[in-house]
This record gives C-alpha cells, sequence and structure tokens, in this order.
C-alpha cells in the first residue's frame, strides 16, 4: 500500500497527494479548497461537512474503494444522533484519508458561496398560466338525486366555469368531503389544464380562498442549476436562486457523467437522486426567500439539456454516449412532480418539460428559441448559449438551424489554474495596459478596480481568491492585445514581453494577474495551460457557429446574441478578440441573460407559448457536429486568436493586433507542447 494517496475536490477540481491519514479538513487547506470550518475542527461546529465520492471516475482514472476514507468514528456518531449528518456526509475534521479519494465540498460548506448569475430578465409576458383558482358553489347531496359529491363539484365547474371532465388525483378525494361541508358547499378548486390534458384538480380549499398560487421555472445546468419563483397571477419573479449542480462529483461535463453511468451499474440511478435532492433543496429555499410555504408551489418547468433530461427522469443516458445520440423521448412531458420525488412542494403539483430537439440539442436550446425567437427575426441573428456545452442558433425567419458545441468548462471557472466559480472575491473584469503590461481587475463583491483608492479595504473581506469565467476571457483577450501571447497562444517569456510578470514556469512561462503571497493570499497567475483550456473552448463554440454558418452559405450574421449562465457577463470586445464568435459590429452583439431561464419562464406563465415551441422545435434543423467532418476542419482554425485563417475586419477597426511570435530561441517549447495539448 502507498503511503500517499490522491485526493480530487470538486467542484473545485485542486488535488494533490497527501499522506494516509491526513484529515480531509487538513488537506482541502493545504490545496486552499474552500471548507469551511469555525471550530477549528475540534468537531463542534460541522461547518465541514463533505461528501466523499465511491466507484469509477474514468475522467481522472481513478476508482474510489469504500475504505478511502476512516470508518466513522464517535465524534461523528455523537453529531449525527444529536443533530443528524445527511446521507453519504463526513466531517471533514474527523474523516481521514486512506486512499485515492474524490470530495465534494457541498455549497453549505463553502466559505465563499457561489453568487449564481442567472438573474431573471425583465420580460413582458402574456399571462395564461395553467393552474387557476376557481371557486364554485356546489349542489347539497340530495337522496333523491344519489350522486357523488365529486359528481357533483365537477357539475359545478361545468355549470359555473364552462370547464368540463375534470380528472382529481384519488389521493386528493379522501380531502374533498370535509372541505366541502365545512365550506358549506362553497369552495375554491385549484385547477391545472394545459394545452394537452384534460383538466386536473390540484387542491381544494373551503369557501372564498384568496391564497396565491407559486411556480418554479428551473434551469437545470450541467454546473448549476437556477430557477425563479413565479407569481401565478401575474408573473412577478418573487425570488431567483441557485445553486451548485452536486452531479459535478461525478464529472464536470456531460460525457464524464454519461462515463460514470456506464461503468459504475447503478450509476444513473445515483446520479438522478442527487439532482432530486437538490431541487427539493433549492424549492425549499427559495420559498424561505420569498416568505411563502413552498407548498403554494403548484407547477413547475424545466429546462435541461438532453443527459440532465434522461437524468431528471430517471432515465439512463448511456445511448446518449454514443452514436446515433438517440434520446429515449424527445417531446414535451407533462407529468405529476411526484414522480421526479418534488416532495418539498405541494403533493399534487405538475411538472412540464419543454421538447428537446435533438440527441446533443435539448430543451434548454428550445427555451432559448422560445424566448429569443430567431423564427420571427428580420436578420441573420446568431445565438450563442455559452455554457459546459453550448447551444447555438443560427437563422431567421425563413431558417434555423441548431447545434450544440462541447465547450467544457474552462469558460465557468473550472480546469483553469486559478479558476473558480463565480463567487465573491473572484476577478471578473481585467485591463492590461499595451505598453507598461500592467494589470488591473475588479473582483466580485466590489465596484472598485484594483488600482482605485480604497480597493484594498473594500476587498479585505472576501480576499483575491481566483478568476472566474468572465475574467479569464478577458485576461486571455487582454494578453494578446497587450503582446503578452502570440497569435498561436504562446506565452512570450520576460525578454520577449518586455515584462517581469511572465515569469518561467517549466519549459513555458505564465503572467502574474495578482500576487497576494506577501499577505498570505494567493498567487494567481495564467498559465501556459490555462490558455490551452481557453483556446480549446473557445475553438468548440466558433467552429460550432461556423458550421452552422457554412450550412446556410454565409460567411458573416447581422448579429450576436450572447446567453447562459454569464452570458450578460461577457465583453463583446473581448469575445471577438479571442474568436469566441464569428467577427461583427460590437454595437450588434448583445446579451439576452439567461435565456434559457427566460424561455422557462415564459413557458410557466403562458400555455400557448408551450404549444408555439413544440411546434417550432419540429421546424428546428439539426446539425450534428460530432460527425461532421467540416467541424473539425473550424476547430483548428479557430485554434489561433482571434483565428488562423479568417479576417475579422469589424474587429480591426477597432482593436490592431501586436504581430508577435513567441515560437522561437526563448519560446521555452511552447510549441512542441501546444501540439501535444
Amino acid at each position: 500500500m502507498s503511503d500517499e494517496a490522491l485526493v480530487i475536490f470538486t467542484p473545485s477540481g485542486k488535488r494533490g497527494h497527501f499522506a494516509i491519514g491526513t484529515p480531509v479538513l487538513t488537506a482541502a487547506r493545504q490545496l486552499g479548497v474552500d471548507l469551511d470550518s469555525v471550530c477549528g475542527g475540534r468537531g463542534i461546529c460541522s461547518k465541514c461537512q463533505i461528501t466523499p465520492g465511491f466507484g469509477e471516475f474514468s475522467k481522472h482514472g481513478l476508482t474510489v474503494t469504500e475504505d478511502a476514507l476512516s470508518p466513522f468514528n464517535e465524534v461523528e456518531a455523537r453529531y449525527d444522533r444529536i443533530r443528524g449528518l445527511k446521507e453519504g456526509r463526513r466531517l471533514g475534521c474527523q474523516a481521514r484519508i486512506m486512499g485515492d479519494v474524490v470530495i465534494d465540498v457541498p455549497p453549505e460548506s463553502q466559505v465563499h458561496r457561489q453568487v449564481i448569475r442567472k438573474s431573471a430578465t425583465a420580460r413582458t409576458i402574456v399571462m395564461d398560466p395553467a393552474t387557476h383558482a376557481h371557486y364554485v358553489e356546489v349542489a347539497e347531496p340530495d337522496m333523491h338525486e344519489p350522486s357523488g359529491d365529486f359528481q357533483r363539484l365537477a357539475a359545478a365547474l361545468k355549470d359555473q366555469w364552462q370547464i368540463e371532465g375534470v380528472e382529481a388525483d384519488p389521493l386528493l378525494l379522501h380531502r374533498l368531503q370535509p372541505v366541502l361541508r365545512k365550506g358549506e358547499w362553497k369552495v375554491t378548486v385549484i385547477l391545472h389544464k394545459d394545452h394537452h390534458g384534460l383538466p386536473r384538480i390540484l387542491d381544494i380549499h373551503p369557501g372564498f380562498w384568496e391564497g396565491r398560487l407559486y411556480g418554479l421555472a428551473v434551469d437545470l445546468g450541467s454546473t448549476t442549476i437556477a430557477a425563479h419563483l413565479c407569481d401565478l397571477r401575474n408573473g412577478n419573479v418573487l425570488a431567483s436562486s441557485g445553486l451548485m449542480n452536486p452531479q459535478i462529483r461525478f464529472g464536470e461535463d456531460l460525457m464524464s457523467r454519461v462515463s460514470y453511468a456506464m461503468m459504475n451499474p447503478g450509476g444513473d440511478r445515483e446520479m438522478t437522486a442527487a439532482v432530486r435532492s437538490a431541487l427539493n433543496e433549492l424549492a425549499t429555499s427559495i420559498a424561505k426567500e420569498a416568505a411563502i410555504d413552498p407548498g403554494q408551489i403548484v407547477e413547475t418547468v424545466f429546462v435541461c439539456n438532453p443527459v440532465m433530461h434522461h437524468l431528471l427522469l430517471g432515465i439512463d443516458p448511456v445511448e446518449l454516449g454514443q452514436a446515433p445520440f438517440a434520446l429515449a423521448t424527445s417531446e414535451s412531458l407533462s407529468i405529476p412532480a411526484r414522480l421526479l420525488d418534488l416532495s418539498a412542494i405541494h403533493p399534487n403539483a405538475r411538472t412540464y418539460i419543454l421538447p428537446c430537439i435533438a440527441g446533443h440539442v435539448g430543451a434548454d436550446c428550445a427555451a432559448v428559441a422560445l424566448s429569443e425567437e430567431p423564427n420571427k427575426s428580420e436578420d441573420m441573428v446568431l445565438i450563442v448559449d455559452v455554457g459546459t456545452n453550448a447551444e447555438i442558433l443560427l437563422g431567421n425567419k425563413d431558417r434555423v438551424l441548431a447545434c450544440s458545441s462541447p465547450t467544457g468548462p474552462a469558460f465557468e471557472g473550472a480546469q483553469i489554474s486559478s479558476g473558480q466559480r463565480a463567487a465573491p472575491g473572484a476577478i471578473e473584469r481585467v485591463e492590461i495596459d499595451p505598453e507598461t503590461k500592467e494589470p488591473r481587475f475588479r473582483v466580485i463583491g466590489s465596484d472598485l478596480w484594483s488600482d482605485d483608492p480604497g480597493f484594498a479595504a473594500a476587498t479585505a473581506q472576501t480576499g483575491i481568491t481566483g478568476i472566474c469565467g468572465s475574467g479569464i476571457i478577458e485576461v486571455v483577450a487582454e494578453m494578446r492585445m497587450a503582446g503578452i501571447v502570440d497569435p498561436s497562444g504562446l506565452i512570450g517569456s520576460a525578454e520577449q514581453t518586455g515584462t517581469a510578470r511572465s515569469i518561467p514556469q517549466g519549459r513555458t512561462h505564465a503572467y502574474v494577474l495578482h500576487d497576494g503571497t506577501a499577505t498570505g493570499g494567493p498567487l494567481i497567475t495564467v498559465t501556459q495551460g490555462d490558455i490551452r483550456a481557453i483556446q480549446l473552448a473557445k475553438s468548440a463554440l466558433y467552429a460550432g457557429a461556423r458550421l452552422l454558418m457554412d450550412e446556410l452559405g454565409i460567411d458573416s450574421v447581422d448579429r450576436v446574441v450572447l446567453a447562459g449562465a454569464f452570458g450578460a457577463h461577457i465583453s463583446p470586445k473581448h469575445a471577438i478578440v479571442l474568436g469566441m464568435i464569428p467577427d461583427c459590429p460590437l454595437d450588434k452583439v448583445t446579451s439576452a441573460g439567461n435565456a434559457a431561464g427566460t424561455g422557462a419562464r415564459i413557458a410557466l406563465c403562458n400555455i400557448a407559448s408551450r404549444a408555439a415551441i413544440e411546434d417550432e422545435v419540429t421546424r428546428i434543423h439539426k446539425v450534428e457536429t460530432a460527425i461532421e467532418p467540416r467541424f473539425q476542419e473550424h476547430f483548428v482554425a479557430a485554434n489561433a486568436i482571434p483565428h488562423a485563417t479568417a479576417p475579422f475586419p469589424e474587429l480591426s477597426k477597432i482593436v490592431t493586433l501586436p504581430d508577435v511570435s513567441f515560437n522561437t530561441a526563448g519560446g521555452a517549447d511552447g510549441g512542441r507542447r501546444r501540439r501535444r495539448g
């Protein structure tokens, strides 16, 4: 048995080797993992709860056995008896590392809680939800005209509201008679009727009930889950909240999760249980934030990519991992929420899941199409939903095309040496002086730039902890504009770039963005590996867009819409300098915020929109990037910053990129590394 074990923390991705017997909390601290502790590791505060992952992790080349951590000890057992530990949870200060292990740090155990940026976009929606309250007066029982109480309630709905053929869950019938009598045959019926099914009674209240009904619009993403709590009377968003998708511990990208399901019997059920548990937590927390009873949430709408769609429904996603990428079902679904184990909300709540477009283009892309309506556009619009798996729409009123592109999690801070999720203390904006090569930056939680008076005091609480997605995009683009990175993506040496911030790192170089080591903070650098990760992500994004343009026979688009978790936070200029998107006038590049979440809200609040998107997805033409040879050609050409062959005339009007090349003596073998990467 080895004296050391490999420990990988998610969602940060930080890893290291530690001596057998090292407490998890100690390992986390040494790696700079964001794991809370108030009591200093005495097993009192329970802030350091973690969840170990067991099984086959092909992404990491790791098999984690059940004995990878020390057995439950008396301190943990006492805490579990008194206050209770969630199933699978351990205390990081008590659990000791005994073998290779993957450890998830849940959001509540993180010091710097994530800021979910999928806020609700202001949007005008015609209110016509599926769920309404109806007050009725029911005929009393009559021995001469025998009929059941439910039949007379149904007759009252028909006579007074012209609603015919109502159904009710048998679980509701046991409440029916007492409620009718308590209300003296006057009751308020909560009725669900969408564009497909028969009207269904969800609940019944005695007398005239003045309570509110609420719905939850959920964007179930690979990395984050965002939800908007909406008043079904007026569409107002009472609260928006989100959390990390706990499935990250099974793999950061979708194919890693499919692989986990393939290699671990029951792995799909494990991931389904994890996400359903998180959804219940999210429903409870968002209801608390809005100061409502979660039992008043009577409807949910979900948008998600195909893998998340299947795992939410409890369907093994194995077929989505191999050609022809067949979905179990591509149509929309309207089902009882309890089939998804959504126990935190109303027991008879209904769930609507938007249709998928194809095996790799899911309900989230359909929601973007519903929100942004490219099929109604007079000009040629490219809509890019930036995320771990990017969805791309291109078209106008004549024709709309769609594809997905495997960008990976680099844009969201993962796979980046100093990368992190968007949280207070993360660098989100960057500027580099092209003459001095000196940087200035802003962090989440402060509006000041790093060279502004008062910046140190303003960030004393959060510290400067890493770089989030928007910051990574900006810093790489700024390094290119300042001549620190050449078109091939190679970072130059101090001699080549003229700045001591370019430091050697093995056979390559790194750029020092912030050195906080003097005050006990981190050294935040952009490494050659970071540049490579961003090149791979942006090349996949550009290649997908270019593939759709080829299909339509065009070389340019009229406008670009950036959507997604941080679409609103991406600078159009930096996105084009980087070559994430095709060349376009800057004033024609706009943000739609979380368009998928907006589409979910529209579907929640307006049932006609559900019929409209179900019809529209049958007309959207799907292009499969995985089997299209031209995708690889475009991908290779797009590795250059901004591009190897495309001229980018609009960009050249506002930016002159330095003509530099560092693939020479002193370039530290960068060319060879790039080819191998």
